[in-house]
């Protein structure tokens, strides 16, 4: 290679260097502007600002400082329904979400294409859909109660678990399942003793996770009437009292961090 083409060379990587720079650049100023005008069309513009000030937020404030401890007699058995909620709709969840990961995982798939956009499809519908709007169909279709908030969080839980579990399904290494397969087993004994062994990290470690964000759901799905601590804070809410509100947001606070700690010593004693 001559000077003479070497320095065209380093001219061309040079000004190809300068055009990757530029487009860099650029998306970062309309990243910037798309933010900015974010800003202003939601918070700016559309925010009343008369009515806000130093003085309504300290009064605000105050109301939610003055707790209202009348509520804490009430707060342990919808705790208790709260926890039970959480893991009832993990380990519901857990058993809808196998079929849905085997269809899932393009390695295992038993139809093909079909099969696999089937499972896809139906982890993609689970996690679109909100708690709170999956809470209100089954509300209406089984009534208030615990119930309807476990089946909106174990329907809920299918896109998470089943992905996960798809996923680490999709990655194992496949010298196991050829060596299976090679000395004539079946598809059962080949997820068996070959798949299972090298997803069980993957899925105890998503079970404990999935089931700490439940129990974060379960909070909530009392405001669509499903029981538990939010169905206490719905109340509250609806009487404005203030103090009461703040008394459950702590017992909601505490019992996420109860949960915090039970997930990180289960983490550490089964994996």
């Amino acid at each position: 290679m001559n000077a003479a083409t070497l320095a065209l060379r380093v001219e061309s990587i040079e000004a190809s260097r300068q055009r990757t720079r530029r487009i860099r650049y650029l998306s970062y100023a309309v990243i910037l502007i798309a933010v900015a005008w974010s800003i202003q069309v939601i918070v700016v513009k559309d925010t009343d600002w008369s009515r806000i000030s130093l003085a309504s937020l300290l009064e605000s404030a105050r109301r939610f400082v003055e707790l209202d401890v009348s509520v804490v007699p009430e707060l342990w058995k919808p705790a208790l329904e709260t926890v039970v909620m959480a893991t009832l709709a993990t380990v519901v969840g857990l058993v809808m979400s196998i079929p849905v990961a085997w269809l899932g995982a393009s390695n295992i798939t038993p139809f093909g294409k079909t099969s696999y956009a089937i499972g896809r499809f139906l982890m993609t519908m689970s996690r679109s859909v909100h708690e709170i709007v999956w809470g209100l169909i089954f509300v209406s279709a089984v009534g208030l109660g615990a119930l309807a908030g476990v089946l909106a969080m174990a329907v809920r839980s299918i896109g998470f678990i089943s992905k996960t579990i798809a996923e680490a399904i999709e990655d194992v290494d496949p010298k196991p399942l050829e060596a299976i397969r090679a000395a004539g087993g079946t598809k059962f004994q080949i997820l068996w003793f070959a798949i299972l062994p090298q997803i069980i990290p993957v899925f105890v470690g998503n079970m404990i996770f999935e089931w700490d964000i439940n129990i974060r759901r379960s909070t909530i799905m009392g405001l669509v009437g499903a029981g538990g601590l939010g169905l206490l804070l719905f109340r509250q809410m609806a009487m404005s009292n203030y103090g009461g509100i703040a008394v459950v947001i702590l017992a909601v606070l505490a019992l996420i961090i109860l949960g915090e700690i039970a997930s990180h010593y289960a983490r550490r004693a089964v994996i």
